[in-house]
């Protein structure tokens, strides 16, 4: 069975109110996330929408046994809380059940107001009145013609509730920091105490998790150019980098694996911080504050052991502690794309993976100015509130899209090159290995022979461009060499540049740059040729992955089922051995940090140039012994060796695959210094995908105006009613079940899925778990399920707005 991993990488917009729109859109993912789990395990997965999920991914598997994994989520300001509270659910498999409460119980403006600035009865609030008064008219009037919702007491529910406030202080936040702490903090001491399953997130995947903020006074950084030599700049962009690791690898005799327990993405103080932090409104919330946290964990009697690394590694400044300000994360970055697509690079595969970026976006293209009071010529106080806080939240995505599309279209690039070059690399091999070599039995010890010529032929035959992919291998191999030993020993910015200096001087001293050698006999006790076979991991994954793609065209092309079967065997196989590569690439084990730390000091630390370089060659061998290449080379042919003599492959199938794997010097040397760094290593392009009203029309069309609440009075309108909550997160977790079909069904087209009858499957499951629960807005109720009615015997449904 051909088995095929959905990753997605979730991206949550802000939206303020709409957070609970996007809260129902997540709690449907979770649900898909959590049948795709339980189907893994064998399991029957009980729930409202889960058994559906479940059967669609049964569905599709004569064509693919489908995993469905999120590992990757970004959010700002409201969509920063829901990516908060769905990271640490997957990490330690807690429901999200009670954070469904807390947004329909708790997120009302009459909760979240400071017990400060509730309005009293003192004389100041009397004379005061008298110039609110036609304010908080005025406002109701505002909220009364823009309500949709045809229930009297809903509209008097919000002319009340935004009557008051707008009577609570002025020139001060309304809101309260530490009640919105408290409620964060409450709902996931719910979720703990909930029903929990197993981790949903593979144990051999990272979790990562991104959420922006603002700092209101920033911090200086210092940028190197020409003329001064450095330059500062006020930075007030933060990022919030949380992660839960993968495995722990244990380096014993054995080269065993064990799997670590997974933990948290951080601890829950830091988690707290980032959440009220993104979501800090200017103007609504006082900035944020560490004080904030340190009274909430005071109040839960419990200690903060992380805070100094914590505030020294993410949240340094040059101002005391107590005086660092943070403000919503849209401010400067509203749609945090960027974090995501750094991460995509390091990412193991153990099976055949389709990548998604899907952006969460509750109300595409309803800004201010498609507002009936902002078709008037901008006024003095509407262009200062739009140019503070309305036009930066609404600048177009069309930079991440653009770099992702880039990237794909390098991609595509790439395969138009190899592909032209494969008559001249077979011929090449031919030259190389002799016309008997596809005659005799092919073992690991031949097929390594194999590969040390034609690596030589392949840089004879290149000319002057070896020249230079030669020097571009050794310098991104020390690199990322340097990379991670600084990262071993926290090394900081100029103790990091003086170690990557000796590490090049040291290189430099055994030959590795004098690249000639690699043609001459001999070449494989060349310093050129011994540092590659030491530290080159990239080189390795690279062939994998190429052999990866040849290996589909190959399953693509081939009629045969056995021949299908076996290469379907070999493509997992493939996955398997790439990942410890990559892995290492990328992380530090937990017994190998304290050596390579070591040995990254004592560079940084020696007294003379010459002590300085002999401490670097050290480290290069710490750093070797740790990568163990020769052992994962070694593990690699012998899954190609298993391959080609495996019936299943008829002779030309095996030679073409022995050629794929022994003709990658070739190819490599033609795009690596053609491809930019994140695509050097992969044949695989990016997909993005979005979830918003406009996208799911089956139900309702018109987008967020037809359907949602929470966008009226500028994004603020669900915090004065739970109607408007309750009708915000109903309709989330229906959209996400439109779009998520559509979005699993791509990844397996060839199963030409009825995506029709999944979704009213879907709809009436979620309808039915909702209706108990969601009181105040039963018309929509009975409007859907009439809808879903005259769905099932096939008459037209209209899709007018409601």
């Amino acid at each position: 069975m051909r088995e095929k991993e959905l990753r997605l990488a979730i991206v949550c917009y802000g939206g303020v109110s709409l957070a609970v729109y996007m809260h129902g859109v997540t709690k449907e993912l979770w649900k898909l996330l959590r049948a795709s789990e339980a189907r893994k395990q064998g399991e029957a997965m009980a729930g409202d929408s889960e058994p559906v999920w479940q059967a669609l991914l049964d569905e599709l598997k004569p064509h693919a046994d489908l995993a469905v994994i999120v590992d990757i989520l970004t959010g700002a300001s409201a969509g920063g809380i829901n990516a908060v509270m769905l990271a640490n659910a997957l990490a330690l498999g807690h429901t999200l059940e009670p954070l469904t409460d807390m947004w329909l119980d708790e997120a009302d403006v009459d909760r979240l107001l400071d017990p400060e600035a509730r309005w009293g009865s003192g004389v100041r609030e009397r004379m005061a009145a008298f110039y609110k008064e036609p304010v908080a008219w005025y406002a109701g009037r505002m909220s009364a013609s823009l309500a949709s919702v045809d229930v009297p007491e809903v509209r008097a529910e919000v002319a009340l509730k935004l009557a008051r406030f707008v009577r609570s202080r002025w020139f001060k936040p309304p809101f309260s920091g530490d009640v919105m702490t408290e409620m964060l903090d409450r709902a996931m001491d719910k979720m703990a105490a909930g029903p929990a399953t197993r981790p949903l997130v593979p144990p051999t995947l990272p979790l990562d998790l991104y959420v922006t903020v603002t700092d209101y006074w920033g911090v200086q950084a210092e940028l190197a150019i020409h003329s001064p030599h450095t330059v500062t700049e006020q930075e007030h962009r933060r990022l919030f980098s949380f992660s839960s690791p993968a495995v722990t690898r244990r380096h014993g005799a054995t080269r065993e694996v064990q799997l670590a327990p997974r933990g948290p993405v951080a601890p829950r103080a830091e988690l707290l911080l980032a959440a009220r932090a993104t979501s800090s409104f200017p103007g609504a919330f006082p900035p944020a504050k560490v004080a904030e946290v340190d009274r909430r964990m005071a109040a839960r009697g419990e200690d903060w052991p992380e805070r100094a690394s914590f505030l020294e590694s993410q949240l340094w400044s040059d101002r005391p502690v107590e005086e660092i300000a943070l403000i919503d994360g849209s401010v400067l970055n509203n749609a945090p794309f960027g974090p995501a697509i750094a991460a995509l690079r390091m990412r193991p595969a153990h099976r055949e993976v389709d990548r998604r970026f899907v952006y969460i976006d509750p109300k595409p293209g309803l800004g201010g100015a498609t507002d009936a009071l902002a078709r008037r010529d901008p006024g003095f106080f509407t262009t200062i509130l739009r140019a503070l806080a309305d036009i930066p939240r609404e600048q177009p995505i069309r930079d991440s899209l653009e770099q992702i599309s880039a990237v794909s279209a390098r991609i595509r690039r790439l395969k138009a090159v190899t592909d032209a070059m494969t008559p001249a690399v077979n011929e090449a091999i031919a030259r190389a290995v002799g016309p008997r070599f596809f005659l005799m039995k092919i073992s690991p010890a031949r097929l390594a022979r194999a590969r040390s010529r034609i690596n030589s032929l392949a840089a004879r035959e290149a000319g002057f461009a070896f020249a230079a992919y030669a020097q571009l291998k050794v310098r991104t191999v020390l690199d990322e060499a340097a990379s991670l030993l600084a990262h071993a020993a926290e090394l900081g910015p100029a103790d990091a540049a003086r170690l990557r200096a000796a590490l090049e001087a040291a290189a430099a001293a055994r030959g590795a740059f004098d690249h000639d050698d690699a043609i001459r006999r001999g070449a494989d006790s060349s310093g050129y040729v011994q540092l590659l076979r030491q530290l080159d991991v990239g080189f390795r994954v690279r062939r994998l992955r190429f052999f990866v793609r040849r290996l589909s065209d190959e399953i693509a092309a081939s009629g045969d089922p056995a021949e299908r079967a076996s290469a379907e065997a070999l493509k997992a196989a493939l996955y398997v051995v790439t990942a410890p590569f990559v892995a290492r690439r990328a992380t530090v084990d937990a017994d190998d940090l304290p050596a390579l730390a070591a040995a990254a000091r004592a560079v940084t630390e020696a007294s003379s140039s010459a002590a300085r370089e002999h401490a670097a060659e050290q480290a290069i061998d710490t750093l070797a012994a740790m990568l163990d290449l020769r052992t994962l080379d070694a593990d690699a042919d012998r899954v190609l060796v298993s391959a080609v003599t495996d019936p299943g492959f008829d002779r030309e199938s095996r030679r073409r695959l022995v050629r794929a794997w022994l003709g990658f010097p070739f190819y490599d040397i033609a795009i690596l210094p053609l491809a930019q760094e994140e695509t050097a290593d992969s044949f695989e392009e990016l997909k993005v995908d979005r979830i918003s009203p406009d996208d799911a029309t089956s139900l309702r069309s018109g987008g967020a105006r037809a359907c949602l609440k929470g966008w009226q009075l500028n994004a603020f309108a669900a915090f004065f009613s739970r109607a408007y909550r309750e009708n915000d997160y109903l309709w989330g977790r229906l959209h996400a079940a439109e779009r998520l079909v559509d979005i699993v069904s791509s990844a397996v087209p060839e199963a030409s899925l009825d995506g029709m009858r999944w979704k009213r499957l879907l709809f009436e499951a979620i309808l039915k778990a909702e209706k108990p629960r969601l009181k105040t807005v039963q018309p929509l109720f009975e409007e859907l399920e009439e809808k879903l009615e005259r769905w099932g015997t096939g008459e037209p449904q209209g899709r007018e707005p409601g």
